[in-house]
């Protein structure tokens, strides 16, 4: 089954040596404009949007969230979602029921309700399910006042999440302190896969997967290294760009927004860190200097480009 999978013909070639993994979108886009009908109000949406686009036109009774969709004002190309990961977007129709809003097609005369109790009730628990497996002390978090998660809670008015959270000493993740660029805090992710496909789909770089089943699903490396620091990552950031939470943060800028409490921080809040093992520090890299071949004298060849066609 899983070698089926990785030979689906709906899988975009990248390399030989990057593999698309579970950043490949379905197609799920309008095939011509479209008028909707959204909590009593008209609009018209172009071709190739989906039910979510509908709604942010309008002002609409109830907030509908969109954890695991970004970008949806950038071309087509650089857009990452939907893949109704979260299922925080659920609305109510007349013609199909209940559907995740950024992954179905707006339809020309579609009829949704963002307020319809059991829409309401689904995309509450939901939430409050994500809520259940991310780690909120946010107070030491770098995102605390510009979380996209932290933003729907308050939206949603969650003053305690039905089902707990995740606060459970021993079973925290290493913070991954380990790049001069990046810092990676598992404890903060939750699996919308927004960097899987910005490094896959849209950068083209092949350095994260998703990896792991069930409750140990996380996000990981192509090349099977356990930090970020030997990874083949290119420091081209962005996976920070499109994480909604603080599960990836840029260095310099970790304790940026965290409110300071004597003996509490980022890093003891969880337990232990992964730290650089003292490399040489490296810049940002393009793949062809961080593949830079030798010469047959087995020096480095002069920093020509021709000599690395």
């Amino acid at each position: 089954m899983s070698s089926e999978h990785a030979d689906r013909a709906d899988a975009p070639p990248l390399t030989e040596t990057i593999a698309p993994g579970t950043a490949t979108d379905p197609d799920v886009k309008s095939a011509e404009e479209a008028t909707v009908t959204v909590d009593g109000q008209d609009v018209t949406v172009p071709e190739g949007s989906t039910i979510i686009e509908a709604i942010e036109a309008v002002e609409t009774e109830e907030n509908v969230p969109a954890l695991c969709y970004y970008d949806r004002d950038s071309p087509e190309a650089e857009r990452i979602g939907p893949r109704s990961e979260c299922r925080t977007c659920m609305v109510e129709t007349e013609e199909h029921g209940m559907v995740p809003s950024c992954s179905f097609p707006a339809e020309d005369g579609l009829t949704v309700s963002t307020a319809d109790e059991d829409a309401t009730e689904a995309r509450d628990v939901n939430l409050d399910l994500v809520l259940s497996d991310h780690n909120l002390r946010c107070t030491t978090c770098g995102q605390n006042g510009r979380c996209e998660l932290q933003d729907a809670s308050i939206e949603n008015g969650v003053v305690e999440p039905r089902y707990g959270v995740f606060d459970d000493r021993e079973a925290y993740e290493p913070l991954d302190d380990s790049s001069d660029f990046i810092q990676i805090d598992r404890n903060k992710c939750i699996l919308c896969n927004r960097c899987v496909e910005a490094c896959n789909d849209v950068q083209v770089e092949g350095v994260l997967r998703m990896e792991g089943h069930g409750n140990d699903t996380r996000i990981g490396f192509q090349n099977g290294s356990e930090t970020m620091e030997d990874s083949t990552c290119v420091s081209c950031g962005h996976c920070v760009t499109v994480c909604p939470t603080g599960s990836l943060v840029e260095q310099g800028i970790t304790d940026a927004a965290t409110i300071p409490l004597p003996g509490f921080s980022q890093k003891n809040s969880i337990g232990k860190s992964l730290e650089s093992t003292g490399k040489e520090e490296k810049g940002p890299m393009t793949r062809m200097k961080r593949d830079e071949p030798k010469d047959r004298s087995g020096e480095e060849p002069d920093e020509n480009p021709g000599d690395w066609l």
